[in-house]
């Protein structure tokens, strides 16, 4: 079953995705966030793995990954955490990364045991799409994962073409060059998203990096099918002693 296509058939706009990374605030809260977004309505939920040198990530994120590697998170006990998951938790979770880690791992048994515990699909920043095509891309379905690429306004019309044609599930729209967790004027990108929606993709449109808030959700939702939600997330639930209304009270914001 494809958990993300079936998910945006039956809604195909306003899609929220929750990122926030395992093992943090503590090594044990990932299930227990999880299944607080999900109660809250989240549709998608998206697992960071902690690494120690996550390029794409601003201060709060990097700073949430460090934490959660000195909790002890590691992929191995991710896979322990998330073994089960499945009987509580039925929204689409798609872990990201960098290829260092899955690597490490190993990539064939990282795609296996990912399958084999329920996740949808991989975020991998890093990993160029030259090697996908030639060394990953059969690994990865023949494990059913879906793979999302990002795009960002400086991606030319062909190579965001050429991207979509690869990725499934979605495509992750990234609203600027910079790191996450970026203050930005929303009006700036509209015309990124309105082109990025001209161009007939594939595969439906998220658009991540300074999404925070109610405000922020809304403006992007004219032209795309949803957005993601870190670092405003990851900022709620840091110092949180109570998880649950904490999460609870951040979405409901988000969704009010």
């Amino acid at each position: 079953m494809n958990r993300i296509k079936s998910l945006f058939e039956k809604k195909p706009k306003r899609i929220l995705n929750v990122y926030f990374t395992a093992g943090f605030p503590k090594l044990d809260n990932t299930l227990e966030i999880m299944q607080h977004l999900q109660d809250s309505g989240v549709d998608l939920i998206e697992l960071g793995m902690p690494y120690s040198d996550p390029l794409a990530d601003g201060p709060i994120i990097q700073a949430s990954s460090l934490v959660a590697l000195q909790n002890g998170m590691t992929v191995k006990r991710l896979f322990e955490q998330l073994k089960g998951f499945r009987s509580g938790i039925t929204v689409p979770v798609v872990l990201m990364g960098y290829m260092n880690t899955v690597l490490q791992y190993g990539f064939e048994k990282f795609c296996e045991d990912a399958a084999s515990v329920g996740i949808d699909g991989l975020i991998l920043p890093d990993l160029p799409a030259y090697e996908f095509e030639k060394t990953y891309k059969e690994v990865l379905n023949r494990y059913g994962l879906n793979f999302i690429f990002l795009v960002t306004p400086e991606t030319s019309d062909e190579r965001v073409k050429m991207l979509d044609s690869m990725s499934s599930g979605f495509l992750y729209a990234v609203s600027s060059s910079s790191t996450t967790g970026k203050d930005k004027q929303f009006g700036d990108i509209s015309t990124y998203l309105k082109k990025l929606n001209g161009l007939q993709l594939k595969n439906p449109l998220l658009v991540g990096f300074g999404i925070k808030d109610k405000n922020t959700f809304e403006a992007v939702q004219e032209y795309t099918n949803g957005a993601i939600i870190g670092t405003a997330f990851i900022h709620a639930i840091a110092d949180s002693s109570d998880l649950k209304k904490d999460v609870t009270s951040f979405i409901h914001n988000v969704l009010a």
